[in-house]
């Protein structure tokens, strides 16, 4: 079965929800999101290194919107403007794994 999302939506100010298929639910901070964006622009493509600085993003930063890439990713606009990112659905359930927070149904 191949994981894909069938909810995202802000849960707070700070976070967004994400339920996947599999029924497992995860919070995820924004400031999270926002820096591990697999962008060029955040990562460089030779070295594999993060380019962008955790503490160069707002904690005010939010997803100004979130738009489906196929069957296979979304696409997250942010409120600093930035909205090159394209996250793929296994991606963004190993940020949710590693870097969110499990929530009980």
């Amino acid at each position: 079965m191949q994981l894909t999302p069938v909810r995202i939506e802000p849960l707070s100010p700070i976070e967004m929800f994400i339920s996947w298929n599999n029924g497992e639910l995860f919070s995820v901070s924004y400031v999270e999101l926002r820096y591990y964006c697999p962008c060029a622009g955040c990562v460089d493509e030779h070295s594999g290194q993060r380019t962008i600085q955790r503490s160069s993003i707002s904690p005010e930063i939010r997803p100004a919107d979130v738009q489906l890439v196929g069957r296979y990713a979304i696409q997250i606009s942010w409120s600093d403007g930035h909205a090159t990112g394209m996250y793929h659905y296994d991606r963004l359930y190993e940020l949710c794994q590693k870097q969110g927070r499990k929530l009980s149904q």
